[in-house]
């Protein structure tokens, strides 16, 4: 294969497409429905890199992977030396090539993309992690640094923490993780589906942590177990990436129905207990009719999760449109090619239960688009006289999620801000001396790479801060 190509050669050649799972098929099982690249496709398409001086990509990443440079390495088929640019940058760059909305952040600003379909960015992410991650004897291991003598408490063992401990561990500091449940990854394990981020991938990654150093500590409910207070006083500085996983309610009559349930209740008892299996400990209802409401990934999680449990019809109820869905584009797809139905510009007025108390049907109102709002998107409007119902026997609310207080209860003067997240400056600091936070809990509903980053960035303000005292 030539490697040396001109701009106009690079130019020609067409992205690459991802092979996946048949609809048909995946839709009743939950394996990975993207298959991923062989190693030719994926030298061809990192040749479509025009390996820009700007690096325009780098900027659009929230973690600050070098980005021409692995795949400049990976269009040679130097692959060691891709895997290791890459694993350098990336604590958890297999799950980044699966989850992350490329798209949105380093494709956009691929050049290629400006006059046409930019480099594949997160599938070749994809490709040099799996190639990593199946031959860790081609990877030199990281020396190991000098014990600084200082130490971390990390709260939470999601895509913040497991950056910011693989961080701080490369510093020399002793990191302690405490998670709250009894398995490590945070939202990498209970929130997102098998059939997008294999767990086995979050196995590897956790364990990786260990082999370095890093403790972790799972049962650990910080504001239950033990305060921030208590955490304070055994280390030299705490880092909060706890996420924010207590459900907004829906506030219409009938969401305490029997069958309703919240995203993540949904999607825990599914991903993290292995409710799908008849054997489980931890069962739950499989409707014949599913409706989620809402329209982000969680929701398009969700109801593609229903469709896996058997449900003859499973429907996203949305108040806007899809030009206004936050979901990504990939994820919409894909649910269209599984047999979801999209019930949009419609909003929740009731759920209707039976005599016993379960659900059996949703009460809809027919909306309109106005004038933008304040996250400027349309403003969706009733439409007078436009109510119907759908049959339904499980629901499940994803309109979104907002910090638990369990641990900033026991805090007073950790300064939230008015939705209850913590308030951090932009390197991570809070209003307490040593007490760094990132991630949802100081965002609200993000990325994965937006937490990450988070992690990264303040990973860097505690370096300094412990070098300071």
């Amino acid at each position: 294969m030539k490697t040396n190509l001109s701009i106009k050669e690079k130019m020609a050649i067409d992205r690459v497409k991802m092979p996946e799972q048949d609809p048909r098929i995946r839709v009743r099982n939950f394996e990975e429905v993207k298959l991923g690249l062989t190693e030719m496709q994926a030298i061809q398409e990192a040749q479509r890199c025009l390996n820009c001086k700007s690096k325009p990509c780098v900027a659009g990443c929230p973690v600050g992977v070098r980005i021409p440079e692995f795949i400049t390495a990976l269009a040679s088929g130097d692959l060691p030396e891709a895997a290791r640019i890459l694993v350098t940058d990336n604590t958890l760059p297999a799950v980044c090539g699966r989850v992350c909305p490329q798209e949105e952040q380093c494709e956009v600003e691929c050049v290629l993309g400006k006059k046409g379909e930019p480099v594949a960015i997160g599938y070749l992410e994809r490709f040099v992690a799996d190639w990593a991650l199946q031959n860790p004897g081609e990877l030199e291991s990281a020396p190991i640094p000098e014990p600084t003598g200082k130490k971390v408490a990390v709260v939470g063992c999601g895509p913040a923490g497991i950056t910011m401990a693989s961080e701080l561990n490369r510093k020399g500091h002793a990191v302690t993780v405490f998670e709250a449940l009894h398995a490590t990854g945070g939202v990498l394990r209970y929130g997102i589906p098998e059939f997008r981020l294999p767990k086995f991938i979050v196995d590897i990654e956790v364990e990786r942590l260990r082999e370095m150093g890093v403790t972790i500590e799972c049962n650990v409910i910080v504001g239950k177990t033990i305060t921030l207070g208590e955490l304070q006083e055994e280390f030299d500085a705490v880092f909060i990436g706890n996420g924010a996983g207590l459900p907004m309610m829906l506030g219409i009559p009938g969401e305490n129905l029997k069958g309703v349930y919240s995203a993540n209740e949904y999607l825990t008892r599914v991903n993290l207990m292995a409710a799908w299996r008849d054997d489980s400990a931890t069962p739950i209802m499989r409707g014949k009719n599913v409706v989620v409401i809402g329209g982000g990934n969680t929701a398009m999680d969700s109801v593609r999760t229903g469709a896996r449990l058997g449900a003859e019809r499973a429907i996203i109820v949305y108040r806007r449109s899809e030009a206004e869905m936050p979901a990504r584009v990939e994820e919409i797809h894909h649910a269209k090619e599984e047999g979801i139905e999209f019930a949009l510009l419609t909003s929740p007025l009731e759920i209707i239960g039976d005599e016993d108390g379960w659900v059996k049907a949703i009460r809809c109102q027919r909306m309109e688009l106005g004038e933008p709002d304040d996250s400027g998107r349309r403003r969706p409007i009733p439409i007078e006289g436009e109510v119907y119902d759908i049959e339904v026997d499980v629901v499940v609310n994803a309109i979104g999620t907002q910090a638990n207080p369990l641990l900033t209860a026991t805090a007073p003067h950790l300064k939230l801000n008015k939705w209850g997240n913590i308030m951090a400056d932009d390197q991570g600091a809070t209003s307490l001396s040593g007490v760094f936070a990132g991630g949802d809990i100081v965002r609200g509903g993000a990325t994965v790479i937006l937490a990450m980053g988070d992690g990264k960035t303040a990973s860097e303000a505690i370096d300094n801060y412990l070098g300071r005292c």
